[in-house]
């Protein structure tokens, strides 16, 4: 039997990019999934590429928490209930210093991404708690997350992953004793439109050969973080919250460090925007 036949996951921005590859696993590994975004033709288009009953397409907002209700709502009367809410939805600021940034865009972050996850976590516990399921949350987190990892010129992006990480370990905490799960699962560094603008700004042109250097080296495939996030939604977290697992650990980040200079040598490295 597949790890997740016959669980209801819903997974926020998820129509491209990392959150299209945690749907797809889900639904390989036998998940109903709802997949959202903020543009209904993005929806259109994802939802083309699932087998027919499988998947739902809901148009929402991740920095409205009336739309995250109403996604809550919306997949509870078309499935029936919800076992794993991922919050994936997540934009960046445009590549400049604080004092080149714009107040609007920077506070723009916050609400997609941080406010969002608190959105999207309120409203995913407070059907739990009404229903009395033992449902999952899964967060997501980033480059800024971890101690050592600075984020200059997005310094919006990775302050929100930041503080989500600390968002999740504390509602992990309040809800121990509820049964319900809340994870935080770390992505890595993957190729996506979030680190692959289509209007850099001249800031991000006088740092792109450094950075494209960072991205051969350590830039994986979505999949791999969409396993990390089926083995948390399955029955390997049944009991347990507070867990954090990371798709470039130590360990994967020396590992691609070494491999580097044959993956370059044999024109190995993977340079597709997913």
């Amino acid at each position: 039997m597949n790890r997740l036949e016959q669980k209801v996951a819903v997974i926020t921005g998820s129509t491209r990019g990392i959150g299209l590859a945690i749907a797809r696993e889900f639904v390989r590994e036998g998940a109903r999934v709802v997949i959202t975004s903020s543009r209904r033709e993005n929806v259109e288009a994802a939802l083309r590429e699932f087998p027919e009953g499988s998947v739902f397409g809901h148009v929402c907002d991740a920095s409205s928490y009336e739309e995250m209700e109403g996604l809550v709502n919306a997949t509870v009367a078309r499935f029936g209930a919800i076992d794993c809410f991922v919050n994936n939805a997540g934009i960046t600021d445009p590549f400049e210093s604080v004092g080149e940034s714009s107040p609007e865009a920077w506070g723009k972050v916050i609400d997609t991404n941080l406010k969002g996850t608190y959105y999207g976590c309120r409203a995913a516990v407070r059907y739990y708690v009404a229903s009395g399921r033992k449902g999952k949350i899964i967060n997501l987190a980033g480059s800024g997350t971890d101690r050592k990892s600075n984020t200059p010129y997005i310094s919006a992006y990775g302050s929100t992953k930041a503080a989500i990480a600390r968002f999740t370990f504390a509602m992990a905490e309040e809800y121990r004793k509820s049964g319900i799960s809340v994870m935080l699962l770390h992505p890595g560094l993957v190729r996506t439109s979030i680190v692959s603008p289509a209007d850099p700004t001249d800031e991000f042109n006088r740092h792109l050969g450094t950075f494209n250097t960072i991205q051969d080296i350590f830039a994986q495939s979505p999949d791999r973080a969409a396993r990390y996030a089926a083995k948390m939604a399955s029955e390997w977290s049944d009991g347990k919250t507070g867990l954090y697992l990371s798709a470039l650990d130590g360990k994967r980040k020396k590992l691609m460090l070494l491999s580097y200079p044959f993956r370059k040598m044999f024109n190995r490295i993977d340079r597709r925007t997913y």
